[in-house]
């Protein structure tokens, strides 16, 4: 069995001692004082050179020396092997990375726990970690958790079910917990573990199936995540309105605003004008709707160009202009109509939705 570097010298330096042990005490046992024998002993195996307190004149005695030179030497190598190789290898850089890991971790105070640094973990990682949010990663795979740290983040081995794990991570002092491995059985347990460490943490958990749902919220999530949900919600933004997703992009928003804007009555639009829109050849101010209620004018997108963000009211439209706009339903229905605006409409082999 092959042995670490550090556990090899721990080995080596054991064996040594106990050498030095039983060499002191079989000098002892022919004759010599503690101290003679303890003398003794050290000058044989460092080979300092100095003359024997005693004569090593009988054959017992001699067959001690020479016993103890061999082993202690080959002891004393070994020690010096595993330490050499702990160094080569790196270890000591490691155990000194761990400690500043574990300081680092232990002065966090409202951070984010983020369990599984897989393809959604990943993610979420670096999102807190663009955002300047103080987070720490649990993984069980070491080289993830070494892809982690490499990356600059605060990154821990461990099992998120474990109890001992969440404490180390700071749960009692965490403001949230996402918990991103692709088993609902394990997030579910996670919710539980964390959900009895700490009752006021947030917990965000992610869901593979949606019968999982429920049962993760009834284990202590506050909120569920399911991975396909959002990339089906995603591709639909981005055939739907690709022109408005960019602009959510540019910004960093979340997919789902439009989702969010329509639970508040807003809508977030892609406006196209007509060459025979009243519009064409106007400037950008001249968008106005019966009741004055006006609309927030988020960008324009002119053919193949970048898209203009915050454009000027006096930008002189043209045809074939894209206008992304943010307004309450029915005003934007009487814009279409007043304008001879039509909303974008995606077509699919030939059929339009």
């Amino acid at each position: 069995m092959q042995h670490t570097p550090l556990r090899r010298i721990l080995l080596g330096l054991g064996v040594f001692l106990l050498i030095c042990a039983i060499a002191t005490v079989a000098y002892i046992q022919m004759g010599w004082t503690v101290s003679d024998a303890i003398y003794m002993v050290v000058i044989t195996i460092f080979g300092v050179g100095y003359g024997e307190v005693k004569p090593v004149d009988t054959p017992a005695l001699r067959t001690l020396t020479i016993a103890i030179i061999v082993f202690g030497y080959s002891a004393a190598i070994y020690t010096v092997g595993g330490f050499i190789q702990f160094l080569v290898d790196g270890e000591l850089q490691s155990l000194l990375r761990n400690r500043k890991m574990s300081q680092g971790i232990a002065s966090l105070r409202g951070h984010t726990i983020v369990c599984g640094y897989g393809r959604m973990g990943i993610r979420v990682a670096e999102e807190l970690q663009q955002l300047h949010q103080p987070f720490v990663v649990i993984d069980e795979n070491p080289a993830r958790v070494e892809e982690a740290q490499q990356a600059g983040m605060l990154a821990m081995v461990g099992n998120a079910t474990d109890e001992e794990t969440l404490l180390s991570a700071g749960i009692h002092r965490a403001r949230g917990l996402a918990t991103l491995l692709p088993d609902d059985a394990a997030n579910a347990f996670i919710c539980v573990t964390a959900r009895d460490l700490a009752d006021s943490v947030e917990i965000v958990s992610r869901a593979e199936n949606h019968s999982a749902q429920k049962k993760l919220i009834r284990c202590g999530a506050n909120h569920v995540v399911m991975a396909a949900s959002i990339g089906a919600m995603r591709a639909t933004q981005l055939l739907i309105r690709p022109t408005a997703s960019a602009v959510l992009e540019s910004y960093g928003l979340s997919h789902g605003i439009s989702e969010e804007l329509s639970a508040i009555g807003l809508s977030l639009e892609e406006l196209r004008l007509n060459s025979n829109s009243p519009l064409v050849g106007k400037p950008l101010g001249d968008i106005q709707v019966r009741g004055n209620r006006g609309f927030l004018i988020v960008g324009v997108k002119r053919g193949d160009a970048e898209i203009q963000m915050n454009p000027s009211g006096s930008l002189i439209l043209e045809a074939d202009d894209t206008v992304i706009v943010v307004g309450h339903q029915n005003d934007i229905n009487e814009l279409c109509m007043a304008h001879n605006v039509q909303r974008q409409e995606m077509v699919y082999r030939g059929v339009k939705s």
